[in-house]
């Protein structure tokens, strides 16, 4: 509790803190967190901007090898992400160093989670996680062992079918998100997810990919055409985390709606 979230999103979030989806959840998300960004001192040219800043770590005393294991992890998993976002671009028809130049000093964080041990029911709004997609672009996820994350491939359709996805050890669930669905002008599909938990304590670790505050989100050049024009008019990836931020605040789970 002495690391409470500050307004850069660095910290510890309590039980019940969040609501990311304000809509169908009656109650807040039965989930702890700790959010850990790219580091950089308070001094740093970058430090202004939002969403940048030092993190906040617990005492060494407490736990004296966690700020060095979770940055050795954070910073491993960007390589990762390079890779991946390489492959995304080469899907796209795009050059595979496409993303990279974007990618200098990015928006990326890490996310320990831990679902207490409640019974959610999606029916009356209690979750561990409501249903949304990612803001950013990519998402990896590691879990332990227990079930409770849910994907929907058909987000429109009524009724929605979840399908569970079964916890596999030594690997990555990979999600894409709704700046990347964007990006591609719709090509994609952000991943619609959520969990759902059965009265045992889960743990997972997310890592969201996302690229630097000032990169511009425009439609990808192998993505339009005259007969398929660009879907969304471009925005700074700040802006459009602003924007994202905003509408959660404000109950409306609209993914890719433009700001007024």
């Amino acid at each position: 509790m002495r690391s409470l979230q500050d307004n850069n999103y660095r910290g510890y979030v309590p039980i019940g803190k969040e609501t990311l989806n304000p809509i169908e959840s009656k109650q807040g998300d039965s989930r702890e967190a700790y959010f850990i960004g790219w580091e950089m001192s308070e001094d740093h040219p970058l430090a202004l901007k939002p969403l940048h800043g030092p993190n906040q770590w617990p005492s060494k005393d407490l736990l004296p090898e966690w700020r060095e294991t979770l940055e050795t992890y954070f910073y491993k998993l960007l390589e990762v992400g390079h890779c991946v976002a390489s492959l995304v671009a080469l899907a796209l028809d795009l050059e595979a160093d496409y993303f990279r130049h974007m990618f200098m000093a990015p928006a990326v964080a890490l996310r320990p989670l831990h679902y207490i041990g409640e019974i959610s029911c999606p029916e009356e709004g209690r979750f561990g996680t409501g249903p949304h997609g990612d803001y950013g672009m990519l998402t990896f996820l590691a879990t332990d062992e227990n079930r409770g994350l849910q994907v929907c491939r058909a987000r429109d359709g009524e009724p929605k079918l979840w399908e569970d996805v079964p916890p596999k050890k030594e690997s990555f669930i990979v999600n894409l998100g709704d700046m990347l669905e964007r990006w591609t002008n719709g090509l994609f599909k952000s991943t619609q997810h959520r969990v759902v938990t059965d009265g045992i304590d889960r743990y997972s670790v997310a890592y969201f990919y996302d690229p630097d505050y000032d990169t511009v989100i425009e439609c990808l050049p192998t993505c339009h055409s005259e007969e398929f024009p660009p879907n969304y008019p471009p925005i700074t990836m700040g802006d459009y985390f602003k924007m994202k931020f905003t509408s959660r605040a404000q109950g409306s789970s609209n993914m890719n709606s433009t700001p007024i």
